[in-house]
């Protein structure tokens, strides 16, 4: 393809513009279809987002296969992106807001088995096409339409998030989405009610606010400020781990490390097989052993299997041999993303944000997770010819240990809570979450993991139901002063109604602190 748009000498001017194609997407969506998400779900739901954004992803790319020149390709690719960022930033919401608490993570983290569905299918076409003939490429590009044709068909058919019809003040359509999403009457009669006073609660702390507003309070209001920090976080070690350098680039990875045209496009599809096959475990995995968890084991095992494909092509002879290594690394390393930093940025981006900010909040981590893709994409070529594949993986490997780093110290756990509960999480602040990392689960896991010490037992840093006790209760304060949380305690008591006042006077009752909303009684069962 290159070549027939004159841009294939190999010259640096050459590989900068072959970068900024590749990358166009991902600008698009980080510049503009992120933005466009807040907006449009604010005015036509979830599900009209999601019809606008498929447009976008079908159209462009029915135009891209005939496409004369490659400033009319990257017109067409920054299109894609407007559709690919706003649907990016929309449907985890819609699924974590259609979904139980106890099953929200393998039901969200379906985007990302999908995702890897659709390298793998892109992956199958290159292999088609590239017995068709000089021409192959046009096919290549135009044949990811086809699943927007699905998208646009059948998202109507959904039920709309109960969570926007009671933004909306629709509360008769809101319980019609919970019928259909629930077990039992019961079931959504409740969740409607936890989502009713949620929301209430959130209008009292933020406020009315108009767009810029949200975006300026994801940096100044302290709550949504962590939200934003850990969601940024896990979004950006996505692009830091290396795993969009190796799907966008696997092919010219693969030749640099010997391989033929073919053998590189089979090695290819060998790759995104296995990215798809091992996807499936984090259905049972992410709800299991939680968020934070998975990506703490597979981080590191990340880092050593890239630099282990790094040192393979330094292997001598020509028998195929090192091939046979890289490819193996390389498939490891794909094996240890796809359960967890593979599902976890977007699901956990999608859950941690109030409902008040939860499209800028989302939009934002979404920007931040492709903006930084799209500089790879642009930057990779030349570095990959700078540093050939040794340098490049060496360089990933040390990015794989820093996003550890990252995860460790600002990466709080949402397994299993309700999207209601998660503001308890959040306003614990992020230096006490921080000392609590370091100063009780970091020796914790040394005397667990290292000294196999079966006793050693890890003090609970959040405690969100408190059983009420018969011989006289212990108060919130000196429940926190344990922790050092006295910040966190006066946040969490101006967020849940147990204000200065409301204090002193429920302080001679014995308050007890537990995360049921405001005003919420005891939901049936």
């Amino acid at each position: 393809m290159p070549e027939a748009y004159g841009i294939g000498s190999g010259s640096i001017a050459d590989k900068l513009t072959i970068g900024l194609i590749n990358a166009a997407p991902y600008l698009g969506t980080a510049f503009v279809g992120c933005w466009l998400s807040d907006p449009i779900n604010n005015y036509f739901g979830r599900r009209g987002t999601i019809f606008f954004a498929g447009n976008f992803c079908l159209w462009p790319v029915l135009a891209s296969a005939f496409c004369a020149t490659w400033q009319q390709l990257l017109i067409c690719r920054l299109l894609l992106g407007v559709g690919m960022g706003t649907k990016a930033s929309t449907v985890p919401i819609f699924a974590a807001e259609n979904s139980p608490a106890p099953i929200r993570g393998a039901l969200v983290m379906s985007w990302q088995l999908w995702t890897a569905f659709g390298i793998l299918l892109g992956t199958c076409a290159n292999l088609i096409g590239a017995s068709i003939g000089d021409q192959s490429w046009r096919y290549q590009l135009g044949a990811a339409f086809i699943p927007a044709v699905p998208l646009v068909i059948l998202i109507y058919f959904c039920p709309e998030s109960p969570r926007w019809y009671i933004k909306k003040n629709r509360y008769p359509d809101a319980m019609k989405s919970l019928l259909r999403l629930r077990n039992n009457p019961i079931q959504a009669g409740r969740d409607l009610y936890y989502i009713h006073v949620q929301l209430q609660v959130e209008k009292e702390f933020v406020g009315e606010t108009n767009y810029i507003q949200r975006f300026v309070e994801l940096f100044t209001v302290p709550r949504i400020r962590r939200a934003t920090l850990a969601a940024s976080t896990v979004m950006l070690a996505q692009q830091l781990c290396g795993i969009n350098i190796i799907a966008f680039y696997s092919s010219d990875v693969f030749a640099k490390a010997g391989a033929s045209d073919s053998k590189a496009l089979l090695a290819t599809f060998g790759f995104g097989l296995i990215n798809f096959i091992f996807a499936f475990p984090a259905i049972w995995t992410i709800d299991t052993f939680g968020r934070r968890s998975l990506l703490l084991f597979t981080f590191p095992q990340m880092s050593w299997t890239l630099l282990a494909a790094g040192f393979c092509t330094l292997i001598p002879g020509t028998d195929g041999a090192h091939l046979g290594m890289v490819a193996f690394f390389v498939y490891l390393f794909a094996a240890f993303y796809s359960p967890g930093e593979g599902p976890v940025p977007f699901t956990y981006s999608a859950e941690v944000f109030p409902l008040s900010h939860r499209e800028v909040g989302m939009a934002f981590a979404v920007a931040t997770c492709l903006f930084w893709a799209a500089v790879l994409s642009i930057t990779f070529p030349l570095l990959l010819d700078r540093l050939q594949v040794l340098g490049a993986f060496g360089l990933y490997a040390g990015f794989n240990l820093l996003g550890l780093i990252m995860i460790f110290l600002w990466l709080p756990e949402t397994k299993q809570r309700t999207l209601e509960e998660l503001d308890y999480i959040f306003a614990v602040p992020t230096t006490v979450f921080m000392k609590y990392q370091i100063t009780k689960t970091l020796p914790w896991w040394f005397k667990r993991w290292i000294l196999l010490k079966r006793d050693a037992t890890l003090e609970p840093l959040y405690h969100l139901d408190l059983a009420e006790h018969h011989d006289g209760e212990e108060s919130v304060d000196e429940h926190f002063d344990d922790h050092d949380n006295d910040k966190a305690l006066v946040e969490l008591k101006d967020m849940i109604g147990f204000g200065s006042s409301s204090s002193s006077s429920q302080s001679q009752t014995g308050p007890s602190f537990t995360h049921r909303p405001i005003g919420a009684a005891h939901p049936p069962h």
